[in-house]
């Protein structure tokens, strides 16, 4: 029991490391050429072609979805998971990676203050918690103590900030896709027609036509394998180990790992108040995941969670 657990440990660990670093590689390709478009583009094609060749050569059962669900995955993947990633990666161009990666980390928060507006959802203690060292930390992350630093950050928060929209969109979405298929098969469509809409609304295959040089052609590379295809399996991996809340903190590491790497290899730094924001958004990350999701659940939607054969967590 304590090796599987410590196997699910460390593989959610390596999963937040990865996507850390891809965030830096991200931030310096565009210090170059690249741009946040080239690097969304890339990612989707590349990381959906990837997971194509496992699913052919090691499950082809993950392909099949149902005719009915093929309009709502359209949507998920060209609509929501393109935002996504377009987001996400222009926030992390316009300010500093830590920072970039923590304001889509309120994503969770949204959701629970979403379900407490519009689901209904019982107030607890623990939301109004998480809630207040959410909303508390994003200000100190983002520099609002410092007028200056505000106004120099403005548009890459309005990015990270619609970062955490959109990815609470996804995660909405992509666990209602999880009620009926595995997460990998939620994952390849999302990525699949993320990269068709990349390829519709960007030059088709543009990276083929941008003349990128080796280094950056290894940046892309790294974020399309190693910052999504990989990272997303072994925390698919870890949580077959670990209970997905458990997972869901530890991954918290991602925004700290960020921190660090860029910090090695960028030399970005975070102020001490941001620092200090930091641990205030991880923390309210901690006490929402540690609350009893159990009994705010329908006890329909328990029981659909309990036969699902695949883990339902998302990133």
């Amino acid at each position: 029991m304590a090796t599987g657990s410590n196997k699910g440990y460390l593989c959610v660990i390596s999963a937040a490391i990865l996507w850390a670093s891809s965030g830096t590689v991200g931030k310096a390709l565009f210090a170059g050429t690249v741009t946040p478009m080239d690097v969304v583009q890339t990612r989707s094609t590349f990381g959906s072609l990837l997971l194509a060749l496992f699913f052919g050569l090691r499950a082809r059962q993950l392909f099949r979805i149902r005719l009915k669900d093929l309009g709502f995955l359209i949507i998920l993947g060209s609509v929501v998971m393109a935002l996504v990633q377009l987001t996400y990666f222009t926030a992390i161009s316009k300010i500093q990676v830590a920072a970039a990666i923590l304001l889509q980390y309120l994503a969770p928060i949204l959701i629970a203050f979403f379900s407490i507006c519009f689901w209904k959802e019982r107030v607890t203690a623990a939301k109004l918690l998480s809630l207040f060292l959410a909303f508390t930390g994003c200000y100190l992350v983002v520099g609002g103590y410092n007028l200056q630093l505000l106004h120099l950050n403005r548009v890459g928060i309005i990015w990270g900030l619609a970062s955490a929209v959109c990815y609470a969109a996804y995660t909405l979405l992509g666990e209602r896709a999880m009620h009926r298929y595995p997460p990998w098969t939620v994952l390849f469509y999302a990525l699949f027609f993320s990269a068709i809409s990349w390829h519709i609304l960007y030059p088709p295959f543009y990276y083929f036509q941008a003349g990128f040089t080796l280094s950056q052609w290894v940046g892309l590379i790294y974020i399309a394998v190693m910052g999504t295809a990989i990272p997303f399996g072994l925390y698919f991996v870890g949580i077959s180990y670990v209970r997905s809340t458990r997972a869901s903190i530890t991954a918290t590491l991602e925004p700290i790992s960020a921190g660090f790497i860029a910090y090695l290899f960028l030399g970005e730094k975070l102020e001490p108040l941001q620092i200090l924001g930091a641990v205030l958004v991880i923390g309210a990350i901690v006490v929402l995941q540690l609350r009893s999701e159990r009994d705010e659940l329908t006890p329909e939607l328990i029981r659909a969670r309990a036969t699902q054969s695949n883990p339902s967590a998302q990133r």
